[in-house]
């Protein structure tokens, strides 16, 4: 249903272009994060509305049924409509808790522009609205050997782009999106120059695995620029725009991220690893956990590595500590008191 409802909706319509605006502007949110919001808002929109008899549910939700979304309207929106919304998703869509969380928030960034923003005269039904509680879930990584059996899975006839794009992964923790959009300005030495969420930016130190990865790989991406140079210079009207992105497909395009999830996957399930538990996040999970355990760092070195807001966010990665903690309890020499002293 959800999938039906946003397929027939256009992008141009005006309150959530402004909404969008106001995102990107003032929040400085990514544009993946707009979009899912501006996606949160329909779905909110289409059950607002027959909610209150203004569309009947078999109705599409297309650009005539956003114009009914009216400051008449959004004032009628009660906070117990809300709840009604969240247990829709909860019951109907099968959201999870992180979804519910990002929906209820958009809701409520939503009333802010409306009512601050836009200076609707609207009571603010999101005042008292509680933030569904996500449960804290421990992160899916690669063990070491694990990660090993992976860069040694890569091979074939990009093997030096897939195995550098893999090593960033693993060493650097970089998001997917972080890694599609590295241009070839910035490596910077041994730094690599990082656009992540909201625009921000950050600066990370590649290791040598890193740095040798990058190595081999750039000088094949000169090579494959030059052929398509002098494909496109044969031709008549062939015309040559030099590409910056750092990682490109066999057509010389920027490296999609599809693309870059179906050749990890490809090399997960060559590595004899479940292709289902471990996909291209896990991999900054890996390279998160491999860095705390194995590195040394504190959590707020790793937040500043990640890219984390906030410190919240990374303290997920120090559940690599029960191991150590519990190994510690055990070799307590006080351990096996019950063991060596029997008391009658």
């Amino acid at each position: 249903m959800e999938g039906q409802i946003l397929n027939k909706m256009e992008e141009n319509n005006n309150i959530l272009a402004d909404y969008g605006n106001y995102l990107l502007s003032v929040k400085g949110y990514s544009k993946n994060t707009i979009r899912s919001y501006q996606n949160d808002l329909k779905l909110f929109f289409n059950y607002i509305l027959i909610r209150f008899g203004e569309k009947k549910k078999e109705e599409l939700f297309d650009n005539k049924a956003l114009s009914l979304i009216s400051p008449t309207l959004l004032s009628k929106v009660k906070l117990v409509d809300i709840y009604a919304f969240l247990s829709y998703c909860t019951s109907e869509l099968h959201n999870g808790d992180t979804t519910r969380k990002r929906r209820t928030a958009a809701i409520r960034s939503f009333y802010h522009f409306e009512i601050v923003v836009m200076q609707e005269k609207l009571e603010d039904p999101t005042q008292n609205l509680e933030i569904p509680k996500a449960k804290k879930r421990d992160p899916i990584y690669l063990t070491l050997d694990e990660a090993l059996s992976l860069l040694n899975a890569v091979d074939g006839q990009n093997k030096e782009r897939d195995l550098a794009i893999i090593t960033l992964f693993l060493n650097c923790g970089l998001r997917l999106s972080e890694l599609t959009n590295l241009r070839v300005e910035d490596i910077q030495d041994e730094t690599l120059h990082i656009v992540g969420k909201g625009n921000k930016e950050r600066n990370i130190m590649m290791n040598d695995a890193c740095i040798d990865a990058l190595n081999n790989y750039l000088p094949i991406r000169k090579q494959q620029i030059k052929k398509i140079e002098a494909k496109a210079s044969n031709k008549k009207d062939g015309h040559i725009t030099e590409e910056t992105h750092l990682f490109l497909s066999n057509r010389g395009k920027g490296i999609s991220n599809r693309m870059v999830e179906a050749m990890v996957n490809k090399y997960i399930k060559k590595a004899g690893l479940d292709s289902e538990k471990f996909t291209v996040h896990k991999l900054r999970h890996t390279a998160a956990t491999l860095m705390y355990k194995y590195g040394n760092i504190d959590i707020r070195t790793l937040q500043k590595v990640l890219g984390h807001e906030n410190v919240s966010t990374t303290e997920i990665y120090t559940h690599i500590e029960d191991d150590d903690v519990r190994n510690a309890v055990y070799k307590n020499p006080l351990s096996d008191y019950f063991k060596n002293h029997v008391h009658s």
